[in-house]
């Protein structure tokens, strides 16, 4: 029905690290060759735990976006805005939350286990229960039919799906639905009217998925369909009414083997990061004293590579040889934890020189960062305002 979108988004709470780039950005980078890309930042998710420090939010919006170039995402190819900046999302979410029953928002498994990490903060709010269904407005108000997640994410992504599902169901239903669906199949042409039926036969009747996936192939190579009767032939296929929010999908992500300088995973809370476009001295530093294997107290003491955090390291920066030299040198005492660590360290300067080379223009020029940031904004908001309008529509609000 709508052309196909991916969108993503970070909340700016502070520099991005190694972490977040084998996690995530590898995968934008990627994906923006792929599809059309949305990717925000979601300054408003952040005040959902950080409401007592907004300070932070605003210090970390540039730096975020600095940190999303210099990795080598791509302005010409993705839409890079800021959420707050397209206000349609804070409509979109009121408006869903007039009909989202309050059992589909506690039951959202990252709502118990946030509070539970988050002890020392009152979460107790309205924004905080809410903010899954914030998340799904986000989704849906640009009709992104693919959202990239790790595993801990998917409950979001079906949770989004049902409101949609619900959504459509409550407000899809237009006036003469049926008999305006089959003027439309008229229009289809004989043949393609006939190959549209049976294929909504034997997805309505023999919930036959394949039936549907052609019959979404064929609405969208049909040319001479009106915005209107094309959503209500997708809405009509699947026995529902007039498609106005658009079901996404997951793209599952493989989840970052990134580890921290401890060996646990990299993260800010733990204090074991390394920054994106940190300075050199300080990463020589930091992968120098790192912890290895305890069992080493001499160096001539032989290891086990496996109870090192350094080998973590080695396993994502590596090649097979390296790997080899570390696996035999560690276990014979052959080589030092010094020695260990320096093909680590050159690989992750290597890795950081070119976002650092890519960074510098931005960070002589806020300029540049603004203006990719108002452009981002512009376009989102137009798709957002779209949305809208057949939200408003569909829910009766468009009078004047």
């Amino acid at each position: 029905m709508y052309a196909e979108k991916v969108l993503s988004g970070m909340r700016p709470t502070g520099r991005l690290h190694l972490g977040h780039y084998h996690g995530v950005l590898k995968n934008w980078i990627k994906l923006q060759h792929e599809y059309p890309c949305l990717f925000f930042v979601a300054d408003w998710h952040a005040l959902t735990t950080a409401y007592d420090e907004p300070e932070t939010i605003a210090e970390s919006t540039q730096g975020l976006i600095i940190d999303w170039l210099a990795a080598g995402v791509d302005p010409s190819l993705a839409t890079l805005f800021i959420q707050s900046k397209v206000p349609e999302h804070a409509e979109l979410h009121l408006l869903l939350s007039m009909s989202t029953p309050l059992g589909w928002l506690e039951r959202v498994p990252t709502y118990k286990d946030q509070q539970e990490k988050l002890s020392h903060k009152d979460l107790s709010t309205y924004g905080f229960l809410g903010y899954p269904l914030l998340m799904s407005a986000d989704i849906l108000i640009y009709r992104a039919d693919k959202v990239p997640v790790g595993d801990d994410q998917l409950p979001h992504v079906e949770f989004t799906r049902e409101l949609a599902r619900r959504f459509n169901h409550l407000y899809g239903k237009e006036p003469g639905f049926e008999d305006k669906a089959r003027e439309a199949v008229k229009k289809l042409g004989s043949k393609r009217a006939r190959l549209y039926e049976e294929l909504r036969n034997r997805y309505q009747e023999k919930g036959e998925e394949t039936a549907l996936e052609q019959a979404h192939v064929l609405l969208n190579e049909t040319q001479n369909l009106s915005i209107g009767d094309r959503e209500r032939l997708f809405g009509y296929l699947e026995g529902g009414g007039k498609m106005i929010l658009v079901e996404p999908d997951a793209l599952l992500t493989e989840s970052s083997r990134m580890p921290g300088l401890d060996g646990q995973k990299m993260s800010k809370s733990y204090g074991n990061t390394i920054a994106l476009r940190e300075d050199e001295e300080s990463i020589r530093k930091k992968i120098r004293t790192m912890q290895t294997d305890p069992q080493r107290v001499r160096r001539t003491d032989p290891g086990e590579p496996e109870k090192c955090p350094v080998w973590q390291f080695h396993l994502v920066y590596s090649g097979e040889d390296v790997k080899q030299w570390v696996q035999k040198g560690c276990r014979s005492a052959g080589i030092g934890c010094i020695e260990c660590k320096q093909p680590v360290i050159d690989a992750v300067l290597k890795e950081q020189e070119p976002m650092r080379e890519r960074a510098r223009m931005y960070e002589e020029d806020p300029q540049l960062v603004k203006n990719i940031i108002a452009d981002g904004c512009e376009k989102a908001r137009k798709l957002a305002q779209e949305t809208m309008r057949d939200v408003r529509e569909a829910m009766g609000l468009d009078y004047t």
